[in-house]
């Protein structure tokens, strides 16, 4: 059976409106999501002022190029919300139909998975946009900054190019899971580990050259460096925005590919070797 390009985007479509009405009967979650990185900024941005505003400023001009922490820290919270629920989402989504037994049904359509997978990846990707853009901006009213300071026009950019990687890694998250059959303490890990390494609140300059390799070949640390850049003009990795976009675009091709490819060799081999319906 043939479907057109319409078809699958109403595939993508129904597979999203079935998860945003399922959340907006639980709003207090979204109030949630909104609060969440501003609480995670304000931690270390407290215990700056609480020694000291001005020479706090003074000492992390000193390290990443610029004395504005407030908005550097919540930026990087806020960032790390788009990445964390990216993959909370996949995770979730794939070990509820597995524990709910629903999996195998998918495959019994004449469709796809990955546009399934399209429709979740487009809820998330609302879902976090609203989450961190509304925390961005209401954390600066909270916390006093100007939330309207450097090119606003090219952070944006940086953030919906770098979404198609992240979701692209994603489906190597997905592939993961269905091979070890737990969500839970992977994603746990995977939040840590993550936040880590796109420099949630520091600059990945400090890492170690092999520690700093791994960094910058994961697409969510450009992504934050590039909006923080963009906003704050800490620096652009190749010294240029353009050069750091390029990087962006090139994961942006390859990434989704190299998951999706991973995904359905993992898919195919646990149907052969263990079966979809053994959780």
């Amino acid at each position: 059976m043939s479907y057109s390009w319409s078809s699958y985007f109403s595939i993508v479509l129904a597979s999203a409106r079935m998860r945003f009405l399922t959340i907006l009967r639980y709003p207090g979650q979204l109030v949630l999501d909104t609060f969440i990185p501003i609480i995670f900024a304000a931690i270390p941005i407290l215990l700056g002022r609480a020694n000291g505003e001005v020479n706090a400023a003074e000492v992390f001009q000193l390290n990443t190029g610029t004395p504005q922490y407030v908005a550097y820290l919540l930026i990087g919270s806020s960032v790390f919300t788009i990445v964390s629920l990216a993959f909370w989402h996949m995770a979730y989504w794939l070990r509820w139909e597995q524990e709910a037994g629903t999996l195998e049904a998918l495959y019994l359509v004449p469709v796809h998975r990955i546009w399934i997978a399209a429709g979740t990846a487009l809820y998330s990707c609302v879902r976090s946009l609203f989450s961190s853009v509304t925390a961005y901006f209401l954390g600066a009213l909270i916390l006093r900054f100007n939330p309207w300071q450097g090119e606003l026009l090219l952070a944006v950019v940086f953030l919906l190019v770098g979404l198609v990687p992240l979701y692209g890694f994603t489906l190597l998250y997905g592939a993961l899971i269905i091979k070890v059959k737990e969500a839970n303490a992977l994603v746990g890990l995977m939040q840590w580990g993550i936040s880590f390494l796109m420099g949630m609140f520091f600059p990945i300059t400090i890492f170690p050259p092999l520690l700093k390799i791994i960094a910058l070949s994961f697409p969510p640390t450009w992504m934050t460096n590039g909006v923080r850049s963009a906003i704050l003009g800490v620096g652009y990795f190749l010294g240029e925005w353009y050069l750091d976009l390029a990087v962006l675009w090139g994961f942006l091709l390859l990434a989704p590919l190299f998951g999706y490819w991973v995904f359905t060799r993992v898919e195919n081999q646990v149907r052969r070797s263990e079966g979809m319906g053994q959780f």
